[in-house]
């Protein structure tokens, strides 16, 4: 249910909000009533709810990702205005922030403490502005599509052989690009040496996270596991030549939501948790 504490200043047709300091919790859009939802998008000329035809006629081999972040590409907008980004307290009440929506969701690949609301090594982290799903590569099809192609995927991206990653169902992905760790402040004109990023693992939590040049990272609520998108697995593997996508056993895959992505044999395996990003602090 929607709370009915809704305190934040929204322009409706522009691309950003202004948060509060009000506590918010957003619930998934498994959860929201439809009736609600239609509602809401009916009296929006910007929004539309898929119909059940549309859905169901989705390609099979496209990632879970893919039609999660389309949902929520839809149904997050309208609630966004109602998340909060930090808690006040009485001596020094919290600034308002301004966040920019993505057009469609973003991922973060996020190593840290399941159970931590900050840490270090976001300098290690890293971003895909495209869902990478729908853009990789089985890896039964890596020989035919990957490996006869000099190592440039069907979709365009290059493959590396030392250094390569997997998701969820089989699927070779490309590698996500550096996350960044600054801003430009317009009113100032100067570099921040922070940038703060709406997140979400669309279940129960939604919150600003701010990552530093240093590398250091906060959640202003929760923590890395409450917004850590379960469905999504991803996996990073390297081990030079004895490291091959051929290798894999496909029987491993798909793999289950929150559990750890498969070994391959001759690749040593790195973990990421998948974060969706809604938008960026401007």
């Amino acid at each position: 249910s929607l709370t009915q504490n809704q305190h934040t200043t929204h322009k409706t047709n522009k691309r950003f909000f202004q948060l509060n300091s009000i506590p918010m919790n957003l619930k998934s859009a498994g959860g929201i009533v439809l009736s609600i939802i239609t509602t809401h998008l009916q009296e929006s000329q910007s929004f539309s709810v898929p119909s059940s035809s549309q859905i169901q006629s989705s390609p099979v081999s496209q990632s879970r990702r893919l039609a999660i972040s389309t949902l929520s590409t839809t149904l997050l907008p309208i609630f966004l205005p109602n998340i909060a980004a930090a808690s006040p307290t009485k001596d020094s009440p919290a600034p308002k922030t301004t966040f920019r929506r993505y057009p469609q969701i973003r991922f973060i690949s996020a190593l840290g403490d399941p159970k931590a609301s900050s840490g270090t090594g976001a300098d290690t982290w890293g971003l895909w502005r495209d869902d990478p799903g729908p853009r990789g590569t089985y890896l039964r099809d890596f020989d035919k599509r990957i490996a006869a192609n000099n190592n440039v995927a069907p979709a365009g991206w290059a493959f590396d052989p030392q250094d390569w990653w997997v998701e969820e169902h089989g699927l070779i992905m490309s590698t996500p690009g550096p996350l960044p760790r600054k801003r430009f402040d317009k009113d100032s004109g100067l570099v921040i040496p922070e940038k703060r990023y709406l997140v979400t693992g669309a279940r129960e939590v939604t919150a600003a996270l701010t990552v530093r040049e240093d590398g250091s990272w906060e959640l202003q609520e929760g923590t890395l596991y409450d917004v850590t998108h379960l469905p999504c697995r991803s996996a990073r593997y390297t081990g030079g030549d004895t490291c091959s996508p051929k290798n894999a056993n496909l029987k491993d895959f798909p793999v289950k939501p929150g559990a750890e992505m498969p070994a391959i044999s001759g690749c040593d395996k790195q973990d990421y948790a998948v974060l969706f990003v809604l938008g960026e602090e401007i």
